[in-house]
């Protein structure tokens, strides 16, 4: 099978089982992010975990203390428990950036896997505040290597005219991590002698030792093995992931994309350079316009969001399942119409349909509470909220979710592939942690409008993608400097001679 990859570029071989079973084991690093994002939403709506550890909210929820419905969850110690874990993964991005280069992805992701185990076990033991505090550290530094190194491992790996559909798994393990967590925690709610968010927490250790165990078998990418100058172990990899013994195009593509990133010694210092600025700022602000949709106020929070509501305990959490499913069937979408509809268009189409929905969301709760936080909501009008909620998730499902990982991670060349990577997770990680933490006094102080906020950033999305983002489908990322040449933006930042330099693997001075 021979794939067109490009008016100029062809590369033998397609997709083959090995390659597809590697990138499905690969993106099991999303289940440990996804579970997380799940758990913590429901564990902070249980009243033993609020008893235990923090009481004045578990007085404000049961009437001690009197408040409206909106500021029932604003604390800001009880934030700082479901945000320290981005935080801590945003630093520990930067670290894992040298690791993954230095010792490669595969590594990086056991790594990053063993991490989020310690947490995993010391959340689920946890007696005071500090030990969940420490516990989501390790956690952190856990999704940061896992964050920093799978994207980069399923773009390397998969055939480019494949990579959007195989990267997307990432995403779409991050959606089924949120489903199971959501699952768990429906079921640990009913657990009556009050321990089940001990089981909610301490559960985030069967995703950890499914990334350890299942990294530990598979192999380093062809371009890792180059850099290293392991050419015999990447020639061999390189047939069996391609099925084909016709690998020297694609082989030789690579060794010189590596002759030219070890010219570099320092990519942090590189990647400020003029032509890199397209990759640096897209490799910024597509992770930080991804958080502004507003997904992780649903994401986090779902349960808390609709106790607020004025649902039930229960119902809360069967809705925060609801919209947990939506988001895993709505990613299949992506999977299917990303390699033939192209990145573009699901973006646009994804940030439209969001505002849409954030405007209705934000006019139901308008509607029922005003500014006065304080309604009884009847079941057919929240299951209008709910309903609409999931349309939200289902736009951002296949569209915002997986694309602001996986365009990042195809459009940089190796030289500065993994500290752009590093930008990518830190900004996202920065923005989960600044959103997670001021969502509860925003929705306090802001309310309904709150949601017209986030509506009106969708808006801008749709414009940025529109004006500034070049369509990558089907392009080999080591050809990707053509796409950036021939740009009405971004063009004028590539040289001329970028492209005879990629060809040749030395810079434009030896040319």
């Amino acid at each position: 099978m021979v794939s067109s990859v490009g008016p100029n570029k062809s590369y033998s071989g397609g997709m083959t089982f090995y390659v597809f079973w590697a990138i499905l084991v690969a993106s099991c690093g999303g289940l440990i992010f996804g579970y997380d994002i799940g758990i913590s939403g429901g564990v902070t709506s249980m009243q033993p975990f609020l008893m235990k550890f923090f009481p004045s909210v578990y007085e404000k929820e049961i009437g001690v203390q009197n408040t409206n419905q909106y500021c029932t969850f604003n604390s800001e110690t009880l934030t700082l428990f479901t945000s320290s874990l981005y935080l801590a993964a945003l630093v520990a991005s930067f670290v894992a950036s040298t690791v993954t280069r230095k010792f490669g992805r595969k590594i990086s992701m056991i790594l990053g896997g063993f991490l989020f185990l310690i947490g995993a076990v010391l959340n689920g033991i946890a007696f005071n505040v500090a030990m969940l505090y420490i516990g989501r550290v390790f956690l952190g530094v856990g999704v940061g290597f896992a964050s920093q190194s799978v994207p980069l491992y399923l773009s390397e790996m998969a055939p480019c005219m494949y990579r959007g559909r195989l990267n997307v798994l990432f995403q779409l393990m991050i959606t089924i991590g949120i489903l199971i967590a959501n699952l768990v925690n429906y079921g640990s709610d009913k657990i009556k002698a009050g321990w089940g968010w001990r089981l909610s927490l301490a559960l985030a250790a069967v995703p950890a030792l499914i990334v350890v165990l299942g990294a530990s078998f598979l192999p380093d990418t062809p371009n890792y093995l180059i850099d290293s100058n392991k050419h015999k172990e990447a020639k061999a990899v390189l047939k069996r992931i391609r099925g084909t013994d016709d690998i020297d195009e694609e082989y030789n593509d690579i060794s010189l994309a590596s002759e030219a990133s070890k010219l570099v010694n320092d990519p942090w210092k590189k990647i400020l350079e003029r032509k890199y600025r397209p990759h640096i700022i897209m490799a910024a602000l597509l992770p930080c316009l991804q958080q502004l949709t507003g997904i992780n106020v649903v994401m986090f929070y779902a349960p808390v969001l609709f106790k607020t509501l004025g649902f039930g305990n229960e119902a809360s959490l069967a809705s925060a399942v609801i919209t947990g499913g939506v988001n895993v069937a709505a990613t299949f979408v992506s999977v299917a119409l990303v390699d033939r509809k192209g990145r573009r268009f699901l973006l646009i189409e994804g940030a439209l349909q969001m505002f849409i929905f954030q405007v209705i969301v934000g006019s139901l709760i308008w509607a029922k509470f005003g500014t006065s936080g304080v309604a009884v909501v009847s079941q057919p009008y929240a299951i209008g909220v709910v309903f609409c909620i999931c349309c939200f998730v289902a736009g951002f499902a296949w569209s915002w979710g997986p694309l602001a990982w996986l365009v990042p991670s195809e459009i940089c060349p190796l030289e500065i592939r993994s500290a752009a990577q590093s930008i990518t997770v830190a900004v996202n990680m920065l923005f989960t942690f600044i959103i997670a933490q001021i969502f509860p006094w925003l929705l306090c102080n802001a309310k309904f409008g709150l949601f017209y906020v986030f509506a009106f950033f969708t808006l801008v999305m749709a414009s940025f993608v529109w004006y500034y983002l070049p369509e990558t489908r089907g392009v080999p990322i080591e050809e990707m400097w053509s796409v950036w040449k021939e740009h009405k933006v971004w063009g004028k930042y590539i040289p001329n001679d970028v492209m005879e330099t990629e060809k040749t693997g030395k810079p434009s001075e030896e040319v």
